[in-house]
């Protein structure tokens, strides 16, 4: 697979705690932002601080997802419908911000394609959407 870049998602409750820590404590560079994201420099990758929306108060803290692999691709359709036929349940979605497809690797952690092409353009941009 040819992965344009890679990156680590880190869902967090405390969303802009976490961002100053990541802004002004180890003063990463701030690439994009939106109203729930901030994508960093790291090293030759990104680090993406993102709220975790899907967080409702009764998760242990051993059953929230708090990372995620991500690996930007040219086409994530393709590389969903390969999973797929290797019979790896994909979560596929189509968003505004760009595509993405949602999956585990065998120990259960999450693992995501997401269009390279949007994720450029977020960079090129500057975004930040309120």
């Amino acid at each position: 697979m040819d992965f344009k870049r890679t990156g680590i998602i880190l869902y967090t409750i405390e969303y802009k705690k976490c961002v100053d820590f990541y802004e002004n404590i180890l003063e990463l560079n701030k690439m994009f932002e939106t109203e729930n994201l901030t994508c960093f420099e790291f090293g030759n990758s990104y680090l993406m601080v993102e709220l975790d929306d899907e967080y409702n108060g009764t998760q242990t803290e051993s059953e929230r997802i708090k990372t995620c692999l991500r690996m930007n691709v040219s086409n994530v359709k393709i590389l969903a419908n390969k999973l797929i036929e290797k019979n790896i349940e994909v979560d596929y979605q189509e968003h505004t911000w760009g595509t993405i497809a949602k999956f585990f690797d065998p120990d259960g952690n999450l693992c995501a394609f997401k269009d390279n092409e949007t994720f450029e353009k977020q960079i090129a941009d500057g975004i930040k959407v309120n």
